[in-house]
């Protein structure tokens, strides 16, 4: 790795960081500055944005455009920063004693700088087989906005032999991932006056009943399955906003709250939501309805986030491998766009710089020393592809 390389890393990094990018909002600012970065190294993208052209997705691929070539993948989106209690501003890269601070600094665009910086390396490693750049959206809420670009490979562009998604994990090799399901109940009751309850139904009493079973049935998945390689080692439930009721003295005649799952690899996201529909209908919605008829309790799942399942032997776990020069692989709790891709039958494994511990935090770092790993590790794979 070039100190040069390093110093094109970090002012990447610079750039990406100061592209407010959260969920909720466009990323096509960021999307375009990336799409003429490359064009004037003279590589092409290909855009997939979403149905309200609002955020895109980008392909971009350096080399001979043939099969057996590698995938990097990263997301372009962050977490909010209201609320927090930042000590310099979040979207400018602050550098103190080798730690790089932004919003996204680990989670996850220094991976994207470093990626975006070793074109240039690839270009001149003269590629046998080709390097496909992936840049998401919304990862950090559907975790939905990398499929149109995995649907292109083996259809409209090459087949990769191996995916590295490139969320933090201290350059460790993570061969599995637990899954995540964002969940949406909404509870519609019957409004009426507080002192006299028997004329209508309590929307946020029949939620409250709901989020107690969720926490009952967490405490029940903490005895297992489990699975050692996990921290924690089981699935987990949480309940993390709610929302109801107009007035203290009314009884609510709506309340909804968000819900996630986080599975272990094997265990569906559809156990726990079956789990509290039977108490719905088995305490829950008589209780509700015990004094009118028609208020309702409805769950849905909004989004899946699947699983990354371990495969040892696999192309991407054999390569990652030989390139960090580690012989062991590592598991993590938090969910990544991974499962996707192994979902559409192309290996994959989770490589990336940074802590997760620093994720979604205020003051989020990488260290630089990350940063060095990382483009050492993309050296080691612009020389494997050109073999």
């Amino acid at each position: 790795m070039s100190e040069d390389r390093l110093a094109e890393a970090k002012a990447l990094l610079a750039r990406l960081i100061a592209f407010e990018s959260v969920s909720d909002r466009s990323n096509l600012p960021l999307i375009a500055f990336v799409e003429s970065y490359l064009a004037a190294l003279g590589v092409a993208s290909r855009h997939a944005p979403n149905r309200f052209g609002d955020k895109s997705a980008l392909l971009a691929t350096v080399g001979p455009r043939v099969d057996g070539g590698v995938a990097l993948s990263g997301h372009t989106d962050v977490v909010p920063v209201e609320g927090q209690a930042w000590t310099s501003p979040p979207f400018v890269m602050r550098e103190a004693e080798g730690r790089l601070y932004g919003r996204g600094a680990c989670d996850m665009k220094g991976f994207a700088a470093c990626v975006l910086a070793m074109v240039p390396t690839f270009q001149a490693a003269g590629l046998k087989r080709p390097i496909h750049i992936v840049l998401s959206y919304d990862e950090e809420t559907t975790c939905l906005g990398s499929t149109d670009v995995i649907a292109w490979f083996g259809r409209d562009e090459p087949q990769p032999a191996a995916v590295v998604v490139g969320e933090p994990t201290m350059m460790e090799v993570a061969d599995a991932h637990k899954s995540v399901a964002t969940i949406r109940t909404v509870v519609k009751g019957c409004e009426a006056h507080s002192a006299l309850p028997a004329l209508g139904a309590n929307a946020v009493a029949a939620a409250a009943d709901v989020v107690s079973e969720i926490g009952r049935l967490a405490r029940e998945y903490e005895k297992g399955p489990l699975d050692s390689r996990f921290a924690p080692p089981y699935s987990t439930l949480h309940v993390g906003m709610i929302h109801g009721g107009t007035a203290r003295n009314i009884l609510a005649r709506e309340c909804a709250f968000d819900w996630e799952f986080r599975g272990l690899p094997g265990i569906s996201p559809d156990r726990p939501v079956a789990e509290v529909q039977a108490f719905v209908d088995a305490v829950a919605l008589p209780r509700l309805t015990r004094f009118v008829s028609g208020p309702t309790i409805a769950t849905e799942i909004e989004a899946i986030a699947p699983a990354l399942a371990a495969r040892p032997g696999s192309p991407a776990e054999t390569m990652a491998l030989r390139l960090t020069r580690s012989n062991r692989t590592i598991a993590v709790s938090f969910a990544t766009e991974s499962g996707h891709f192994q979902a559409a039958g192309i290996p994959t494994v989770v490589c990336g710089p940074g802590s997760i511990d620093q994720a979604h935090k205020p003051d989020e770092y990488v260290e630089e020393t990350q940063l060095a790993a990382c483009l050492d590790f993309l050296d080691a794979l612009a020389g494997e592809l050109s073999r």
